[in-house]
């Protein structure tokens, strides 16, 4: 018996003892920034240099081109925005803009919230929400603005209901997807902690879903934007002072071609900053905050 438990013991293996070898030759593991590194890091001095990129390479084809009627320069542009914001035609334009966007935005929103709470809480609501997408977000929002004219009359009212459409529908579709991929164990914490109807909604699904939500929100502005600027294009002046889209085709009917650029430059320019100062805000302070989003 005593042979055969010798037998099943387990070898001894030898100790090894390595030395730590002298690492001083080798330097210093991490070494500074050089200052073009650091400011490469800064993703507004990589956007802001690109911006720069595309002005030289539009005063060079432009000057290249030599036809300021149909394509002025970028220093052209540049003097008759300066020009139009001296005057402050260009800034009250803007302003009238902005201002019926927001309101049509705002209340995209808020109908798009109801659609989307009640579309997750009933079946109902889903089914509703499922055939009013299918209906109506492939119809152009331009579309209506003929129809909202006669049913609202030549005022901010017509735009505000096209604005609802072109909001509306986007900002939903989005929104019910997140809520969608929620993961089940979030909704089984929710459930646990008693949380039904709009707490639940309030405090378990907008959290889970916020990247889609987020995206819908910038997505249903970009189509609000440039469905009001084709609204004012085309039917013309709101309430008697116009927008954007107003100086834009006054400008083209009186041939003032570096006007009608500093108009387009104008609509860049608000995208531009919605885009990186308020959605880039909102989207640090939460999705990569939390660690949603890299």
């Amino acid at each position: 018996m005593s042979n055969v438990m010798i037998a099943r013991t387990p070898p001894v293996r030898p100790e090894f003892v390595r030395e730590t070898g002298d690492a001083s030759h080798v330097g210093a593991i991490e070494r500074p920034l050089s200052a073009w590194e650091r400011i490469t890091n800064v993703t507004a001095v990589r956007r802001v240099f690109i911006l720069v990129l595309l002005a030289a390479t539009w005063q060079v084809y432009s000057s290249y081109l030599n036809n300021p009627l149909m394509f002025p320069t970028f220093a052209d542009t540049a003097r008759a925005s300066w020009d139009a914001l001296l005057s402050g035609g260009l800034l009250r334009k803007a302003w009238v803009s902005i201002e019926v966007l927001l309101m049509g935005y705002a209340a995209g929103v808020a109908i798009a919230a109801v659609l989307t709470t009640l579309a997750v809480s009933t079946r109902f609501g889903n089914d509703l929400l499922a055939t009013l997408t299918a209906m109506f977000n492939p119809l152009p929002a331009i579309a209506l603005l003929p129809l909202a004219m006669l049913w609202f009359g030549l005022g901010n009212a017509s735009l505000i209901f096209v604005l609802i459409h072109a909001v509306l529908w986007p900002l939903s579709l989005n929104t019910h997807s997140g809520f969608m991929g929620v993961s089940e164990t979030l909704r089984m914490a929710g459930r646990n902690y008693g949380l039904h109807g709009l707490g639940y909604v309030a405090r378990i699904l907008i959290p889970g879903a916020f990247p889609s939500i987020l995206a819908g929100l910038k997505i249903a502005w970009a189509f609000a934007w440039r469905t009001l600027i084709a609204a004012e294009l085309v039917f013309g002046v709101s309430s008697g002072s116009g927008g954007l889209g107003w100086f834009i085709f006054e400008n083209k009917n009186e041939l003032e071609i570096p006007y009608v650029f500093a108009g387009l430059t104008t609509v860049i320019i608000i995208g531009l900053l919605v885009e990186n100062v308020i959605f880039g805000n909102v989207e640090n302070a939460t999705v990569r905050r939390w660690g949603m989003q890299h």
